[in-house]
């Protein structure tokens, strides 16, 4: 008897998880269910499943309302009754127009109004749905004519007490009210809660007619889906056969292009993988992807297909990715084999800058009513959850500051606060709002609503309402369209390359960046700064670790730094390995031959492919099915066992003593879940020896499209030292030279405006824009004269040195500026036929020194470009010892001043440790170790130059020095605060360095790992 009832997926309104409400149901023996959230269908395809476990027939609809008015209930007959109903939300949501008052003619629907919202006459597919307190009405004689077409209306949106009022504040916060000034209209009735179906019935026993005719609508609607049924556009073409012959002819052709017309491996695994992918019926899912593809290379967009989907070879030949899996020995299955029914999904990177244009395309060129972006699930997140409970409790904003920022005990115990807390932890996971998936688009046979209402988010694309799991699980696969800055990087450094240099760099050329000798040795050190993937600390440091010199072991080390992998040792154990090749015995023969490559140590997910093929005898498609199992991305624990318990058979009818086994699925489930795929390992390498090769040979133009691109790992500070480093001569921005961006000449970089702090980017744009339409700027009053300028924005210009080129001083600069604006009007948009003659004032000679120009670049860009920070020094102490000659130091304790770079704080068993990243004084970089004990009396204490000291370990190849103690060194007091003590140190604290942390578990010690280094069991 509950048509009505609300999960938290009516946002801001329901209190009750799904799982939850079928849950209760169940216990109070309900035998049929009806989902209705507000104006969404999120919830409907979980809580059908959820159901049918639980035996319970699952009924799915809408509650229609328009702000705190609930217009009407529909209740889906069939399937076809979802889609009429998503109709009429996606044309409200996308044209903006209110709902109607009264049903559409629904053909598959049921609809039940409200009392309060009752048309004049029933169609025969409506009702009117009495409540429970309402029944007492029915005595009336102008409600008995209502009766013959009235159903029970026994809402639910909560479930105790304490969630009504947990009700109260999501509504509250969803009219940004507080709790105090909630009406009656805002919030649900306090009887909306689920009892026994004796219990409703009891409620309306005088009316057997209404009790009658629930049990007619709940036996009309019968809601069956099939579930993991491929629900993507089928056809590229429109027919199978056509797309068969043209994916075939198209793998053919580009199969001859990548290797010849002799190639009998290659040719003999395109056919496998056609056949494959014309029985499982993807080749439509290929040719969609292919034609993308198309559309952004005719642009002359870069893309990098990366993923799984590198490990196909037709995705190779149609130019999706630019991997070959022969070369590596990637293997098809970990992509798609027979025992996988939904496609898998390619993902593709483009630049950040493009991205926009291959999206507008993609919902151009498909039929628009069948193109849509995945949704997402925004939760409560704990700490804006006290910021929004707060706020309706009416907290003010320092309080509401204190409360976000406080942890546990730290809160005060007063009983707003802790009602805010109790009420916030309940709100943990909640879903809060619906928002776009980062990347994924769904593009389908069907209509999509048919299946879904679709929403418009502020992007501009419309979005489902429900989330990747969910479209997955109803046979939807995403195309995920990714946009990374590193490849903006790239993309921009060959443009500036050409435009700089005139030299076109095909880097789509993947042999010209993967043996060459000077990459590799730069790779081998880790000089890597700047460089997609490659750039962090942490993996210059696992670089020099393996003295990595060689494509092959680069890509080892895209998956060996993931977390997962750390996390269970076996990073650890490569390195050892890698360095001392004669130190460990392979503990079995299939080990050897399968995984040489990595010493016998799993490092990429379809290691798990190999070992259950080859190890326990098992169907390649079978180890996909158990790496998949592993990961967690099976659906059960049941799933789980049944998969160990198959892989300990086959394993046992090979003869491998089952201790042996035993340590083989250890090491399976020690790592399946966290580690890279190697085809995904390898389209990061490729694209990391991109950017090395491009920094290689041309440094000063790849570390300016790096700044322009927003960098990666570190501040723009770093990227300009870089270039400095690369041979480039840095100026300050410059009006007759810069741009928003920061600009080339030959070896002369010419920082941006954009970095400037106190620019806006119209005042920028109308700078560029004035001096490209009218010429170059002659002195500070033709460039007052032509562009709209306030004093501010004139001086961080003269202060930064943009007027440079007039020769004259910044004293000098601020005074003729001040006089200029008294009174000035700008003839910006009245062009003159003769340039005015430029006013000449006479100024007193006021030299300014280096040293405030340092101060002024602090204050405006927050780095200095006059000198380095080492010149601001107070002290003059100079040491021997730099990051070039730390190896001739080891075990030896070492003192020097460096500039501090990044900081990365991580646990250990021992306590939070600190890594540090330094410069030294001629520019190099080289890392510091800070044990909890040290960092107790010796603390980091902002950006700026340490004095350290500490004893310079090595780690197979790689110096750090471990810090013993170390302060922060005084800079110069700034000279142009010299008359206030206060402000002399203010310009120098804004020196930052890079900081980031991770709440990982420590990672395991040596004696932890426990893996084999002996034989353990017999050769095959």
């Amino acid at each position: 008897m509950y048509l009505n009832c609300h999960s938290y997926h009516s946002l801001r309104y329901g209190t009750i998880p799904l799982n939850d409400l079928v849950e209760q149901a169940k216990a109070a023996d309900v035998k049929a269910l009806a989902l209705t959230d507000i104006n969404t269908i999120t919830g409907i395809y979980d809580f059908t499943k959820l159901c049918k476990e639980a035996n319970i027939k699952p009924i799915v609809g809408v509650e229609f309302r328009e702000a705190n008015q609930l217009l009407f209930i529909g209740l889906a007959k069939n399937q076809k009754g979802i889609g009429e109903m998503c109709r009429l939300l996606t044309n409200h949501n996308l044209s903006k127009t209110p709902l109607p008052t009264v049903a559409p003619l629904f053909e598959n629907v049921l609809v039940i109004y409200p009392t309060t919202n009752m048309p004049d006459e029933l169609r025969n597919f409506e009702y009117t749905g009495i409540r429970p307190e309402e029944v007492i009405k029915l005595f009336k004689p102008e409600w008995k004519p209502l009766i013959q077409k009235s159903v029970v209306l026994q809402p639910v949106t909560f479930r105790t007490k304490k969630e009504f009022n947990l009700h109260r504040i999501l509504r509250a916060i969803e009219n940004n009210t507080l709790l105090s000034k909630l009406t009656a209209e805002d919030i649900c009735k306090t009887s909306e809660v689920m009892t026994s179906n004796e219990e409703v019935l009891q409620q309306y026993a005088e009316y057997p007619e209404i009790i009658k005719n629930t049990e007619v609508v709940m036996n009309q609607c019968h809601f069956e889906f099939e579930f993991n049924t491929p629900r993507n556009k089928k056809y590229y073409t429109k027919s199978k056969e056509g797309d068969r012959l043209l994916l075939e002819n198209l793998a053919k052709s580009g199969l001859i292009k990548r290797y010849g017309p002799n190639n009998t491996e290659a040719q003999k695994r395109v056919v496998k993988e056609l056949k494959v992918i014309n029985d499982l019926n993807f080749s439509g899912y290929f040719l969609i992807t292919w034609d993308i593809i198309q559309y952004s290379k005719s642009q002359g967009f870069m893309h990098v297909g990366r993923g799984s989907g590198a490990n196909s070879i037709v995705s190779y030949c149609l130019g999706i990715t630019d991997i070959c899996p022969i070369e590596l020995d990637l293997y098809f299955e970990r992509f798609l084999n027979e025992n996988r029914k939904s496609p898998p999904d390619f993902d593709i990177d483009w630049s950040w800058r493009e991205r926009d244009f291959i999206l507008d395309y993609i919902f151009k060129r498909f039929d628009p009513n069948h193109v849509a972006f995945c949704g997402t699930n925004v939760e409560f997140k704990y700490r804006s959850i006290f910021r929004e409970v707060g706020k309706v409790f009416g907290l003010s904003k320092d309080e509401l500051d204190g409360l976000s920022k406080a942890k546990g005990r730290q809160r005060e115990s007063n009983s707003v606060v802790k009602y805010v807390e109790e009420y916030g932890m309940m709100l943990e996971k909640y879903p809060n709002q619906r928002s776009m998936h980062s990347c994924g688009i769904i593009i389908s046979e069907e209509p999509i609503t048919n299946f879904t209402a679709l929403e418009m988010p502020p992007k501009g694309f419309p979005i489902v309402q429900f989330d990747m799991h969910v479209a997955e699980d109803i046979g939807f696969e995403k195309f995920d369209i990714l946009s990374q800055r590193g490849l903006g990087t790239i993309d921009e450094a060959v443009k500036i390359i050409e435009k700089n240099r005139g030299i076109k760099v095909d880097i789509t050329d993947i042999a010209l960046s993967k043996n060459e000798a000077k990459c590799n040795e730069l790779l081998s050190i880790g000089k890597t700064l700047g460089c997609f993937y490659i750039e962090s600390p942490a993996m210059r440091g696992l670089l020099r670790r393996l003295k990595c010199d060689n494509y092959k072991t680069l890509v080892a080390a895209s998956s060996i730094i993931r977390p997962g992998v750390a996390q269970s040792g076996m990073m650890r154990e490569y390195i050892f390995r890698h360095n001392h090749p004669d130190k460990f015995e392979y503990f079995h023969e299939v080990f050897k031959e399968q995984l040489g490559e990595t010493y016998g140590v799993m490092v990429y997910q379809e290691d798990v492919i190999k070992i259950a093929l080859h190890y326990a005898g098992l169907e390649a498609s079978y180890g996909d099915i158990l790496r998949r199992a592993i990961s967690g991305k099976g659906r059960s624990l049941k799933e789980l066992q049944s998969v160990k318990e198959q892989f300990f058979i086959a394993c046992q009818q090979k003869g491998h003593p089952l201790k042996l086994s035993e340590e083989v699925y250890r090491q399976i489930e020690s790592f399946a879940g966290y580690s890279f795929c190697k085809a995904h390992s390898a389209s990061y390498a490729v694209e990391s020896y991109q950017s090395l090769y491009l920094k290689t040979y041309y440094g000063i133009e790849f570390m300016v499209a790096a700044i322009n691109n927003g960098g990666g790992f570190y501040r723009p500070e770093i990227y300009i030292h870089e270039a400095k480093m690369s041979g480039a001569t840095i100026h300050n921005p410059c009006i007759n030279h810069s741009h928003n961006q920061t600009t080339v000449y030959g070896t002369d970089v010419y920082l941006g405006f954009g970095l400037l702090k106190n620019l806006n980017s119209d005042y920028i744009l109308s700078i560029v824009t004035e001096r490209e339409k009218k010429g170059t700027f002659k002195s500070i009053e033709n460039f007052i004269d032509r562009v709209p300028s306030g004093l501010e924005s004139i001086q961080t210009l003269i202060f930064i040195g943009a007027f440079r080129c007039t020769g004259k001083t910044k004293s000098q600069l601020i005074i003729e500026a001040r006089m200029l604006l008294t009174n000035h009007k700008s003839e910006a948009n009245s062009p003159l036929l003769l340039d005015a003659p430029t006013k000449e004032f006479k100024f007193p000679v006021m030299e300014r020194s280096m040293l405030e120009d340092a101060f002024d670049e602090i204050e405006l860009l927050s780095f200095p470009v006059s000198c380095s920070p080492f010149d601001l020094l107070e002290t003059k102490y100079k040491s021997n010892v730099v990051a070039s000659n730390l190896i001739n130091y080891i075990k030896k304790e070492v003192k020097l001043i460096a500039y501090l770079v990044s900081i990365k704080q991580v646990p250990t068993k021992m306590g939070m440790m600190f890594f540090g990243t330094w410069i030294d004084a001629n520019g190099d970089y080289f890392d510091t170790a800070h044990f909890p004990k040290s960092l107790i009396n010796y603390s980091f204490k902002g950006g700026g130059c340490y004095l350290l000291l500490g004893t310079v370990e090595v780690d197979y190849h790689f110096p750090t020095i471990t810090i013993s103690k170390m302060a922060k060194m005084p800079f110069k007091p700034d000279p142009r605060y010299a008359n206030s003590k206060a402000l002399q140190f203010k310009a120098t604290e804004q020196l930052r360095g890079d900081i980031s942390t991770t709440e990982r578990a420590p990672y395991p010690q040596e004696h932890e790992i426990n893996l084999p280094r002996h034989k353990m069991g017999p050769s095959l």
